[in-house]
């Protein structure tokens, strides 16, 4: 049996690439006489933009610059397509993973950083972008991206305004004059890995403030905030912040992208899968495995483990998804594509735990499996 192992990461534990490693051991400890193909995927999310550069055997480019809150890091993003193209992960430079948890604060955290690598491509004489927005620790609307690349937020006396985003409340016009033109000759491809808008109870600072550390009020201020800037911006560009989908992407960066560097919004998952040529790899396969942390109706909305199906459905394959959380009903939409839903999970254990072992119950979950088909084999022979 030839196996295609496809999973998104399963956040907080594994990314991945170590999740398909996982699922691979499991299968080859099984009775199961089989071979593994692994194709990790990512669908905009925390780990695209690395997938995206091992995949096409990319350059790896060291950078000094500064995370969410202003302190300088060291980090990296890649360059493919004999440099003319650079990948880079947002989470990178302004994730969440690189603070911690009591440093949590979206009302001053800013995307900078991203656009600082973004200014270190531009001097390489990079002509293409893809970002892949996931993991962010910021709710900003980009305007620190933005910031990094000449742009300035000015209020009604024509200071500069400073704790960005939260004095976004008080801006008035955005300065274009400094902007570095270098960038009207690029394409901006922006990976996106939820549909949400900008603004309201459905927006970036309603459903991911919280996630970045943001409180009830928190929350209120982000979102006037952000349409403080969507204002101001339409008048100044034509662009409709709050009206683009995929905008509320990494706390609005995604819409302030679309709005001042013309980037493209894009599916995350759709655009990885065509970009990788993931469909070839389909070619030989008789089994399709898939999977991430949670496997419910949300996933079917452009999440990774839909996308791999999808495609593999087009191709009349099973598909087999491993999820650390599953619905505790039956749903027929997920059926129609999901031929089987794996839970991961083995005896009751907190979250805390569950995480630290992933690797070990996908490795067994997928030893099971494989001794499962290799009964059915050894039955219809």
């Amino acid at each position: 049996m030839q196996i295609l192992i496809s999973p998104n990461s399963f956040k907080h534990s594994l990314n991945a690439s170590e999740a398909a490693l996982a699922i691979q051991k499991g299968f080859l400890q099984s009775k199961l006489a089989c071979n593994c193909t692994c194709f990790p995927i990512g669908d905009g999310g925390d780990g695209t933009g690395a997938l995206i550069i091992d995949n096409f055997k990319g350059e790896i480019i060291e950078s000094s610059v500064h995370d969410a809150l202003g302190r300088e890091i060291s980090t990296s993003f890649g360059l493919i397509d004999g440099g003319k193209t650079a990948v880079i992960e947002m989470a990178n430079a302004s994730g969440i993973r690189l603070l911690q948890s009591e440093e949590l604060n979206p009302l001053i955290a800013t995307s900078f950083g991203t656009g600082e690598q973004i200014k270190i491509a531009l001097e390489k004489g990079v002509k293409k972008f893809i970002i892949a927005l996931g993991g962010s620790a910021t709710v900003d609307g980009a305007c620190g991206i933005l910031k990094a690349l000449g742009i300035r937020f000015l209020d009604k006396e024509g200071k500069e305004l400073i704790s960005l985003p939260e004095s976004l409340v008080d801006l008035y016009s955005i300065d274009l004059s400094l902007f570095d033109k270098r960038m009207l000759d690029c394409e901006v491809v922006v990976l996106c890995d939820v549909d949400n808008l900008l603004l309201g109870n459905e927006g970036a600072a309603a459903v991911f403030g919280p996630q970045k550390g943001a409180s009830t009020e928190d929350v209120n201020k982000l979102d006037k905030a952000l349409s403080k800037l969507s204002e101001v911006a339409l008048k100044q560009t034509g662009k409709d912040m709050a009206s683009v989908k995929h905008g509320g992407t990494a706390g609005g960066a995604a819409a302030g992208l679309y709005a001042f560097l013309n980037a493209k919004l894009v599916n995350g998952i759709d655009y990885f899968l065509e970009f990788t040529d993931f469909s070839s790899s389909l070619e030989n396969a008789d089994l399709v495995i898939t999977g991430e942390g949670s496997i419910d109706e949300q996933t079917l909305q452009g999440k990774g483990p839909f996308g791999v199906a999808y495609r593999a459905k087009l191709k009349g394959l099973p598909v087999i998804a491993f999820a650390g959380k599953v619905p505790l009903d039956v749903n027929t939409d997920l059926q129609e594509y999901f031929d089987v839903i794996l839970s991961i999970g083995n005896e009751p254990i907190d979250l805390a735990q569950a995480f630290k072992h992933t690797a070990s119950n996908l490795t067994r979950t997928a030893e099971n499996l494989g001794n499962l088909l290799a009964l059915a084999n050894q039955a219809s022979d």
